[in-house]
């Protein structure tokens, strides 16, 4: 994967819950995304912007080092690979309203949960060890941290640790494997996020058209358009009314 370097890039999940949902803000702000799902680098076709398909965990990186001056990421990565650096090489543009979830704490129905001191000397297993640290140690808990990839709600199961903590949207895969959530550890969302690495003015004008089209999107969300026909004679009594 090469960067060109006359054009801006912007990286996205290639697969996961917040892939689509990118592209689609995306498409909102009116760029023409080529056909590039299954690939590694898809084409703007009416804006100077490669979009960049690599693995959630990855963009951060790819936006602190420069090599995308964009991406889109989930709050929960973006504070787990903070949380291992010595200072931020990013800044937080905007929430984006989609990909909502939570990171939670989950214990077995039957385990008998109090609170967090029920978790002091137990094992934890988790995909998000410095997130979940953090929480414990502001609680002033002492527990075992597993660090796993992916799975993390089979770890009681397989007797790997009684507790997880897990990302959760509906509770399903907890309820499926006999868990419950107990405590919140984050409130997470998608994030647009961009490189604090100099850009060329070219660049940064790019940057800044860019950015009025997204506002442009999310301004909008939540607002409907309405059409009326009445005489102008009126305007000035239905202005009265109208918010």
């Amino acid at each position: 994967m090469f960067a060109d370097s006359g054009r801006l890039h912007i990286a996205i999940q290639k697969s996961g819950r917040l892939s689509q949902l990118s592209r689609e803000l995306l498409k909102d702000a009116g760029l023409r995304i080529q056909n590039g799902k299954n690939d590694l680098v898809a084409r703007v076709e009416n804006f100077p912007i490669d979009l960049m398909f690599v693995r959630d965990d990855d963009i951060p990186t790819f936006v602190s080092d420069g090599v995308c001056e964009f991406g889109v990421v989930g709050r929960n990565v973006l504070e787990e690979f903070a949380l291992g650096e010595a200072e931020p090489r990013y800044d937080v543009i905007a929430p984006l309203n989609f990909g909502r979830c939570a990171l939670k704490l989950a214990a077995p129905r039957d385990a008998g949960y109090a609170g967090p001191a029920s978790l002091d000397g137990k094992r934890i297993a988790t995909s998000y060890p410095r997130l979940l640290n953090r929480y414990l140690s502001d609680r002033g808990v002492s527990a075992e941290i597993v660090k796993m990839n992916g799975a993390v709600e089979l770890a009681p199961r397989l007797g790997i640790a009684p507790f997880v903590c897990d990302l959760v949207s509906t509770g399903a895969t907890l309820e499926a494997n006999g868990l419950e959530p107990v405590e919140t550890v984050l409130e997470s969302e998608a994030l647009l996020v961009r490189t604090r690495k100099p850009l060329s003015p070219a660049k940064a004008d790019l940057a800044e058209n860019l950015m009025r089209r997204i506002d442009g999107v999310l301004a909008t969300q939540e607002s409907k358009y309405i059409m009326l026909n009445a005489p102008e004679a009126a305007l000035q009594r239905i202005s009265a009314i109208l918010p």
